[in-house]
């Protein structure tokens, strides 16, 4: 009989048990290259993220959330295992990344195919923006070209005559050569892409100073920018020609590319200088926790946080409808650190951009500074291409 009473409370404490709802965490997988020179730029998004993650107290949406981040190393096939290992192993519900384009072609086919949602933070090549966009797929960040598109209008504006190109031989160095001559109607004196990860530029500096162009216009983002910048100073060509480029000069690169860099231009849609009240406030916060100026790897790693965090909260938690996560990612019911914030119809960005300057701070740190809005409400051009099914 005492067997049969404790049988008893025992399968009263177990069905109890049973009964009680266990909240499982939102799985946020991130996906960034954190490996050698690249790796800045992966380190600013996932501490823009996890910033806002933390102000929201652990939680997405209302949801506790756990991020869960891997390296590409910046290998292809390297990023293709990760993410299908953070969504059939750790059950990641929506994968954020990456910061390079052929990272971000590398992953798109797995992740899409698993019907999970993908966040693009910085990557934003043009096969994604127009004929191959997708109802899951979003960039928080903008399409490639047009940074570069700046730096091609204000040199048409500025009446520049010549122009040399130059940008590593990869989709995104191709889509900012093609995002600048967009808007350049000058002479382009001579157009070269050099190997990814290029280090020396002793060769293409001999032939940018036989060329005497009014301008470079260049793309080389991380180490290599760090390279190119220096030798271009060394070069003494920075007293010869105006110095125009996207992602080379920014708050990766400035903490090692110092006064070399001062005075040059880029392009983009924010700056740690904008001026609203959120933006101020994340600017703060950032260098707080980081001690490190952020660049728009991280304000885009933190506004992709807060559009999960709207997105999430909209559809009360429910992130296993991806139909209607996707549509509530779409509404973007959240404040960019950019102000207002609209998704055009391929899932990029409506926005402004900006002619950014390398400026010195009184503490003797260099960010990027913005000079003048170039273009307003901005959709880029592939939109046009897209037809999401």
């Amino acid at each position: 009989m005492q067997r049969s009473v404790l049988a008893a409370l025992t399968a009263g404490i177990v069905l109890s048990t049973a009964s009680v709802a266990v909240a499982e965490p939102l799985r946020v997988g991130m996906i960034v290259t954190l490996s050698g020179p690249p790796a800045a730029l992966g380190q600013q998004a996932v501490d823009g993220f996890q910033l806002a993650l933390e102000e929201n107290g652990g939680q997405l949406g209302g949801v506790e959330t756990e991020l869960l981040v891997e390296d590409t190393e910046f290998k292809p096939e390297v990023a293709q295992t990760k993410v299908r290992a953070l969504i059939e192993r750790d059950g990641a519900e929506i994968i954020v990344g990456t910061i390079f384009s052929n990272m971000l072609a590398a992953i798109f086919k797995p992740v899409i195919d698993s019907d999970t949602i993908l966040i693009s933070p910085n990557a934003g090549p043009s096969v994604f923006a127009g004929a191959n966009c997708h109802p899951n797929f979003f960039a928080v960040s903008y399409q490639n070209d047009q940074n570069h598109e700046v730096l091609g209008r204000y040199a048409e504006d500025q009446g520049f005559e010549s122009v040399f190109l130059l940008a590593p031989n990869y989709q995104a160095g191709k889509d900012s050569l093609a995002g600048f001559k967009r808007h350049y109607t000058g002479n382009i004196a001579d157009e070269v892409y050099t190997p990814l990860g290029h280090q020396d530029f002793s060769a293409e500096l001999a032939r940018i100073a036989a060329a005497s162009p009014d301008a470079l216009f260049t793309f080389m983002p991380g180490g290599m920018g760090v390279r190119l910048v220096r030798q271009f100073r060394q070069a003494g060509l920075a007293d010869r020609m105006v110095f125009l480029s996207a992602f080379t000069v920014d708050e990766t690169t400035l903490p090692a590319q110092g006064a070399d860099a001062l005075g040059f231009f880029g392009g983009g849609a924010w700056a740690p200088d904008f001026d609203n009240e959120q933006s101020q406030a994340f600017v703060a916060a950032f260098e707080g926790a980081y001690g490190y100026i952020p660049g728009v790897y991280a304000a885009f790693g933190y506004d992709g946080a807060m559009l999960i965090d709207s997105a999430v909260r909209s559809v009360d938690g429910n992130v296993e409808d991806t139909q209607a996560l996707s549509a509530a990612i779409e509404a973007a019911e959240f404040t960019s650190l950019r102000g207002d914030f609209t998704f055009g119809s391929n899932n990029f960005p409506v926005q402004d951009f900006y002619l950014l300057e390398v400026v010195e701070r009184e503490d003797g740190k260099f960010h990027t500074s913005i000079v003048e809005r170039v273009f307003e409400d901005y959709a880029d051009v592939y939109a046009t291409e897209c037809s999401m099914e």
